[in-house]
């Protein structure tokens, strides 16, 4: 899986830091997403899928494989 993010998107609701946060962080500036992860190993796949889905402003982008 490789995790790209859009920042532009991002409105710093923190839902996929809830989610996945061995895989995103927030700026502490603006709340912004952080990637800190872009390849997060197959145990955390399920983790980052959710935090995908639940993002309100769709920053998220997966492509599996």
């Amino acid at each position: 899986m490789k995790v790209t993010v859009d920042e532009d998107k991002c409105c710093g609701a923190g839902s996929c830091v809830l989610a996945a946060p061995d895989v995103f962080d927030q700026r502490d500036e603006d709340g912004i997403v952080v990637l800190l992860d872009a390849e997060p190993t197959e145990d955390q796949h399920t983790a980052v899928r959710d935090a995908a889905a639940v993002c309100p402003a769709a920053a998220i982008a997966l492509t599996e494989g």
